[in-house]
């Protein structure tokens, strides 16, 4: 347990050790494909189903295939340094163990902290995003316009309260506390169906693709909107003066902050590293084939969708009842006269989106879990049920995903992730370099090859990522961070369990 106070470090010998109590042990049964379908079950989804689209009319144009490869260039780079951190640190909790093998007690809350922004927080993201296909579905069945009337979202007391989204994370949270296999199985069979929308979307939207709705690729940039400028703005066109962030240059680089959202999870293969069987092997693997699989599909998706209609067709529009109409890959279909399609494309999200709600919620308990079992988060939570998951953890984080799902805004949900990744991103890629410096000894399955380079290249495309970010979000990650201080302060460095070991006579 070197060093002391906030900068004090979980060993990395001491982290596999606490896996055997049999109180908090979970049960391995994951395999290397297992790994595979939950990354690409978690990542394909709110990318393809519903964030290309806005991204492509609100930001960067027909060039949101070159925002998705900006994207997916600096999640590569961060998940060579997850690789080499999961093949030797293989325990729940991700960047969170990570970080406390690594920087220390502190730095490691403030990581965990940041993860309930990024899972949690992206779990309710999504799950409005799954909300929204299903007012579409239900438009077909009962015959109303879904652009003017939302049947999922009703007002009580003045609040706005999405009851789809409500619905989901409940069954979903059912569904995780029973087992961490069987929700294996149920990803495995609906990942299937969603890629097999995602490849039906490529191979017919090819009969629609018009070369002129390329043209322009990246649109020139357009005076601000009231309301888009200043907080509203990206903080890098802030920081030189630019106007906004539509269309242009500073569009494509924020669409490319946006597009992030879309590779959100193949990070939380990480996190059942603790519960599967051959981690130093399975979890590189899963790590790679799922995001290889994935930037392939959303590259393809995106040519395919900015082809079919302009661009400027996908914009976001306000409905007669005050809300957003925002488009999605079925409106690509509907515009053609395919409406067929577009039914059998809202239907494939509402699967798709599905499981990337509940890996990113299986994500999220596990670092509670982790946390958790630590002492940092109240010690009850860590207790495993005779299924061996964390039964409580999955009601907390169920409970937390419903409120957020049910009652905020999808739009400033996603940024917020989005900006508490890419802070993960940074950490985890810093550590890698730390901890080849301070314990150069340990067995390592994977190495991230030229150290420092690439590592350093990761910190400096996630941050730049950031910075293309809103101002308003960072502002909101600034107060969500202090938040987390006040908290560890108040609760976590005095339960901590390694501060309750230093202090003892």
């Amino acid at each position: 347990m070197p060093g002391n106070g906030l900068w004090r470090t979980k060993s990395v010998e001491q982290s596999i050790a606490d896996t055997d109590d049999p109180d908090t042990r979970l049960r391995r049964d994951l395999s290397t494909w297992d790994l595979v379908v939950f990354g690409v079950a978690v990542v394909i989804g709110a990318g393809i189903f519903t964030l290309t689209a806005r991204t492509a009319g609100d930001f960067a144009g027909p060039s949101v295939s070159l925002a998705f490869v900006i994207a997916a260039i600096a999640c590569a780079l961060a998940a060579l340094c997850y690789a080499e951190f999961a093949s030797t640190v293989p325990v729940a909790g991700s960047a969170y163990t990570f970080s406390y093998a690594t920087f220390g007690e502190f730095v490691a809350w403030i990581i965990g902290w940041d993860l309930v922004l990024e899972l949690a927080v992206g779990s309710a993201a999504v799950s409005k995003g799954w909300s929204v296909y299903l007012n579409t579905v239900m438009g077909y069945v009962f015959g109303f316009d879904p652009a003017v009337t939302t049947a999922t979202v009703v007002t009580v007391g003045g609040l706005h309260v999405d009851w789809g989204a409500l619905l989901l994370v409940v069954v979903l949270a059912t569904l995780l506390a029973i087992g961490t296999k069987l929700s294996s199985r149920v990803s495995m069979v609906i990942t299937g169906i969603k890629v097999g929308i995602v490849l039906f979307v490529i191979v017919l939207g090819l009969f629609y693709v018009k070369a002129a709705n390329y043209s322009p690729f990246i649109p020139p940039a357009q005076e601000a909107a009231p309301g888009e400028s200043g907080v509203e703005q990206s903080l890098f066109s802030y920081l030189v003066g630019g106007e906004g962030s539509t269309f242009g240059g500073f569009g494509l680089l924020a669409g490319a902050s946006l597009v992030f959202f879309a590779f959100i999870g193949f990070d939380i293969v990480a996190t059942t590293a603790e519960e599967t069987k051959n981690p130093q092997r399975s979890v590189p693997r899963g790590i790679f084939g799922s995001l290889s699989i994935v930037t392939l599909l959303y590259v393809a998706v995106s040519l395919v969708l900015v082809g079919m209609v302009s661009y400027q067709q996908l914009a976001t529009t306000a409905k007669p009842d005050g809300s957003e109409d925002k488009k999605t890959l079925a409106t690509a279909f509907a515009l053609n006269d395919v409406d067929w399609a577009a039914q059998v494309i809202s239907i494939g999200a509402l699967a798709g989106l599905t499981t990337v709600v509940m890996v990113l919620m299986l994500g999220q308990i596990r670092v509670v879990y982790a946390m958790s079992r630590d002492g940092l988060f109240p010690r009850g939570l860590s207790r495993t049920s005779a299924k061996g998951t964390p039964a409580r953890a999955t009601i907390a984080v169920g409970a937390l995903v419903a409120v957020a799902a049910t009652f905020f805004d999808a739009d400033k949900l996603e940024e917020m992730v989005n900006v508490g990744t890419l802070f993960a991103f940074v950490l985890v890629s810093a550590g890698v370099i730390v901890l080849r410096r301070t314990r150069p000894d340990l067995p390592r399955a994977f190495r991230v090859p030229w150290m420092p380079v690439l590592p350093l290249l990761a910190i400096a495309a996630c941050l730049w990522l950031m910075l293309n970010l809103t101002v308003l979000t960072w502002l909101r990650f600034v107060g969500w961070m202090a938040l987390g201080v006040v908290l560890y302060f108040a609760y976590g460095r005095r339960h901590s369990l390694l501060h309750k070991e230093a202090i003892k006579p």
